[in-house]
């Protein structure tokens, strides 16, 4: 798999096969490549503008084009254009800002010690930060795949081809974050008579396939200062938990202020159908595409007892791997005894769990990454 993200992005394939992961997920070629994060982007905020003509619900500032009064919208694919519309118009933000501050981390803060380690800015006197490197990457980091997709999917049944729900009705259980008798129907409506992401469900992930897609295209329209294409790395950090705090209702049920999905992880608690769906609707992404694509799963303690539960469990990740599957990350613990340790964190002072990318004692953590934590699926092996 590194081997045809960095040929699909023109790296040579003897440097391709000398790659290796730097930072979190992300893959670069050793010695030859400066990895640059442009930062994350807020897909789920980018829907939230979509349908209501570019404003941002939970203040009322326009923080977007005028895309249109949502109940206007005639067909999914007026949603989806709007919605993109947005991605490109932030997109295009985040670049300027990116471009801004490399020029000034060129100019202003050389790093000689690193770039002491790659080849090409000995060789050409130009500092890591000042493109110095033989090939530089440019990233940006969406937030909200699975949200998205999920949400993209009940507008697509619920509102057009099913006609449940009106998009006027919609918008008001969104404005009132599903707070009255109908608003609450709704969103009953949209957590349980909707497919979701991460379930080996064509239909769902075919759209998330589609977003995953359409954001590559629109990161390769962009470059840096030395003509470099944008390409994606999938992973959230803990942005998911802050972005969702800034983010009001989605139309996947998600209540104002609750965390996104993070990386290429369905929702949290939304993979109902068992680890081998999971893996085979994150498979179904392409990714190749991307720079990096973090899949996180947490697994009830049984999964390993006895090595024929080893053995599942190896041959599962095996399998993710021969599918084209990435990254994958997963802790190994209760919902049961993440609790207790909330509640005596001095006996679980040694507790690691994984977070997004990175690893981390959980009683430091914060109370509300800690509890995006526990909500995720607890999967068994059957």
């Amino acid at each position: 798999m590194k081997v045809l993200q960095l040929i699909d992005k023109g790296i040579p394939i003897e440097d391709a096969r000398v790659a290796a992961i730097n930072g979190c997920v992300e893959i670069a070629v050793t010695g030859k490549h400066h990895m640059a994060s442009g930062g994350y982007l807020n897909l789920a905020k980018c829907l939230e503008l979509a349908l209501n003509d570019g404003k941002d619900r939970l203040t009322g500032r326009q923080l977007g084009p005028r895309t249109g009064d949502p109940a206007a919208f005639r067909s999914f694919e007026d949603v989806w254009r709007a919605f993109m519309l947005h991605v490109d118009r932030f997109i295009g933000l985040k670049v300027s800002y990116d471009n801004t501050a490399r020029r000034v981390y060129g100019t202003r803060y050389p790093v000689p010690f690193t770039s002491m380690l790659i080849e090409d800015c000995i060789k050409d006197g130009k500092g890591f930060h000042d493109y110095g490197a033989s090939y530089n990457t440019p990233l940006i980091c969406p937030v909200g795949i699975g949200t998205c997709a999920d949400s993209l999917t009940a507008l697509k049944k619920m509102v057009f081809e099913d006609r449940k729900i009106s998009m006027p009705e919609l918008v008001c259980a969104l404005d009132s974050d599903f707070g009255d008798q109908r608003g609450a129907y709704i969103r009953q409506l949209l957590l349980n008579g909707v497919p979701k992401y991460g379930n080996d469900d064509d239909g769902v992930d075919a759209i998330a396939e589609n977003l995953v897609s359409a954001l590559c295209e629109t990161l390769g329209k962009y470059r840096n200062d030395v003509g470099s294409k944008y390409a994606p790395n999938i992973i959230p950090t803990t942005t998911h938990v802050y972005f969702g705090s800034l983010t009001a209702a989605t139309p996947d049920g998600r209540k104002s202020g609750a965390p996104l999905s993070e990386g290429v992880s369905p929702s949290q608690g939304r993979d109902t159908n068992g680890p081998t769906s999971v893996i085979k609707s994150v498979t179904k992404l392409p990714l190749e595409k991307c720079y990096g694509a973090l899949l996180n799963q947490m697994f009830n303690p049984t999964v390993l007892s006895g090595e024929d539960g080893r053995k599942k469990f190896a041959d599962l990740w095996r399998t993710y791997f021969k599918l084209g599957g990435y990254h994958a990350q997963f802790n190994i613990i209760s919902a049961d005894t993440l609790r207790e340790a909330q509640k005596n964190p001095e006996a679980y002072r040694n507790l690691i769990v994984r977070v997004a990318g990175y690893s981390d004692y959980f009683v430091r953590l914060s109370k509300d990454v800690q509890e995006e934590i526990i909500s995720r699926t607890v999967q068994d092996l059957q």
